[in-house]
């Protein structure tokens, strides 16, 4: 899996799970709270789309992940 297809399945994952935690008709609910997390991942996505600035695709290439080819997505 390349670099920028591992950040967007961490953002998807993690939204998914923080809503479930957060949404009180989830069967999985602890506390509404947890939708400020979505509310980050969202910011975080919103603010790395204009800035290039990522801190978990700075983690991941310090972990081996090798980016996409260029043209390919």
């Amino acid at each position: 899996m390349t670099l920028e297809r591992t950040v967007r399945a961490f953002a998807g994952v993690f939204v998914l799970v923080s809503v479930a935690l957060g949404a009180p008709a989830s069967p999985l609910f602890i506390s509404t709270y947890w939708l400020w997390f979505t509310a980050f991942v969202g910011a975080n996505l919103l603010q790395s789309s204009f800035t290039g600035f990522c801190p978990l695709e700075m983690i991941l290439v310090r972990l081996g992940v090798r980016p996409a080819a260029s043209g390919s997505n």
